[in-house]
């Protein structure tokens, strides 16, 4: 009997990591809400399945990769008396509680599982830049390793299924941050006439050379050593964010992406920390639990 590899839900990204199952000569089964996607790739030797019930009626693991929390239980509740024995990897964005919820529904069913972090879009799948996280059952990560390395980088964070949602969750926010923070810039410039593209030439190699910095912020937060030299003042950084929030206001630009930092920075000094150096937001950002 041949061992199968499910894929339900097939967005961009469930798709293209079915496509790299099919190319690695594994035998697929896919389903799809909407037809289309599942008939692309039984073009190109999938099985399709009619029904999210008639994919998961053989054997071998099951990849999720839906929309959202809710869409998991939406798709897999009604099949849960039949998946007993079987190993379900989750890829859908999910937050760490929705994931260790999701384990918990998975043991009470009898289901092994998996959770999993992609940090990457659909076109690095299967390329050196592509990276998935994983926790939650370990038996299961290296179970199935062939098939994950197929993806992209592989990388274990322990049996709690949350923490791989966590690390996506908190690197996100880095992500999203600074891209909020370049199409700021862009809208800047863009009311004197420049094009974002222009702007992009320069902002790309200013903003990854800044990264560099993050590892001096990271072992200062560590440390808990705000005082110590070389560190730019909070007192500095909130007269730069003065400027910026006036140059934004002279331009007709939205301030609502710099206001929180602003905010954060002015609490901080507020509080007696003007001199220590501008890492120390992160004490106005950690979890006090």
């Amino acid at each position: 009997m041949t061992t199968s590899t499910t894929f339900l839900g097939l967005g961009a990204m469930g798709s293209a990591l079915a496509a790299a199952a099919l190319a690695a000569g594994r035998h697929t089964v896919v389903w799809n809400r909407s037809t289309a996607p599942a008939q692309a790739l039984g073009a190109r030797g999938a099985v399709v399945a009619d029904t999210a019930t008639q994919a998961v009626s053989g054997d071998g693991v099951i990849v999720v990769c839906l929309l959202d929390y809710r869409s998991v239980h939406e798709v897999l509740d009604p099949l849960a008396a039949g998946l007993a024995g079987r190993t379900v990897i989750n890829l859908t964005t999910t937050t760490p509680e929705e994931s260790r919820e999701l384990a918990r529904w998975a043991a009470e069913h009898g289901v092994t599982y998996l959770g999993g972090a992609i940090m990457a879009v659909p076109e690095m799948i299967g390329t050196p830049g592509a990276e998935i996280l994983y926790s939650g059952a370990g038996v299961a990560f290296e179970a199935h390793r062939p098939l994950l390395d197929l993806w992209g980088a592989s990388g274990y964070f322990g049996p709690d299924p949350g923490m791989a949602s966590l690390y996506d969750m908190a690197m996100l926010a880095g992500m999203y941050t600074l891209f909020a923070g370049f199409l700021h810039g862009a809208a800047m410039v863009g009311a004197a006439g420049v094009s974002a593209t222009d702007f992009a030439e320069r902002q790309v190699p200013f903003l990854a050379a800044m990264t560099g910095q993050l590892a001096g912020y990271a072992a200062t937060v560590d440390a808990k050593d705000y005082t110590g030299g070389g560190q730019q003042s909070l007192r500095f950084t909130e007269t730069a964010l003065a400027a910026l929030l006036r140059a934004g206001t002279e331009h007709g630009v939205d301030l609502e992406v710099l206001r929180p930092v602003h905010a954060i920075v002015r609490r901080q000094i507020a509080a007696g920390f003007g001199e220590h150096g501008t890492a120390r937001m992160f004490e106005s950002m950690r979890s006090t639990r």
